[in-house]
């Protein structure tokens, strides 16, 4: 199996990939996340992971595509759920660069955290699988939560203290508007660790392990 890891951040792919070395997996990490506001918030996560891939030898493909408009008019446009405009958009993106570079399957480091909706997640990833023709590759890794979270704390990773849209961000720091609640109530969502492209060349290397793609113009989402 060639597999392609969606990475949403650096402390959320630190156990996945840990595994997945163990396993023998044949994998490398796609970092695709237009939904993450503000930028240099999405420039944080990148950098995070970055220095993951660099210490640990992970090869890396990065797309720094940031169409803010599309994915603030998706989420608002979302009609159950907001969440439902990021996992899709990015996990079809996925599949389908899966599809256009090689891969056998795809899958994402958002199937670690507790504190994303895990179930919408599957659910998003096996119609892109479904839509593009490649494989699905599922593991839930959330149980070993704790062991990614000090993996993270002993590289010294950017640990992001809210999901990653600016919603999110605004539901983290605005305490004011939520109502009271008891300690243990809720999750914290603040644990969570939750193309200038030329001719024929859909990326463009800048060191062995580490790819940086061309921005696109859209994005996937619909």
């Amino acid at each position: 199996m060639k597999l392609l890891l969606h990475a949403c951040c650096g402390p959320c792919a630190c156990y996945p990939t840990k595994v997945l070395s163990e396993q023998g997996v044949d994998f490398t990490l796609l970092y695709y996340n237009p939904n993450i506001h503000p930028y240099k918030e999405f420039k944080h996560r990148l950098s995070a992971l970055r220095e993951l891939s660099e210490k640990q030898d992970y090869r890396l493909i990065i797309d720094k595509t940031y169409p803010l408009e599309e994915c603030m008019q998706g989420m608002l446009e979302e009609p159950v759920v907001r969440c439902a405009f990021c996992y899709r958009m990015r996990l079809r993106y996925s599949a389908k660069f899966a599809v256009d570079h090689g891969f056998t399957a795809f899958s994402t480091t958002l199937l670690y955290s507790p504190y994303q909706k895990h179930d919408l997640i599957v659910q998003a990833a096996e119609a892109a699988a479904e839509e593009f023709g490649v494989a699905f590759f599922y593991q839930d890794w959330r149980p070993h939560y704790q062991e990614g979270v000090d993996i993270s704390l002993a590289l010294g990773l950017y640990r992001q203290p809210y999901c990653g849209c600016v919603f999110s961000e605004r539901d983290r720091y605005m305490e004011w508007k939520k109502p009271k609640t008891e300690p243990g109530d809720r999750l914290d969502p603040g644990r969570d660790a939750g193309d200038g492209r030329a001719e024929n060349k859909p990326f463009v290397r800048i060191t062995k392990n580490i790819i940086q793609l061309q921005k696109q113009d859209t994005i996937l989402y619909k």
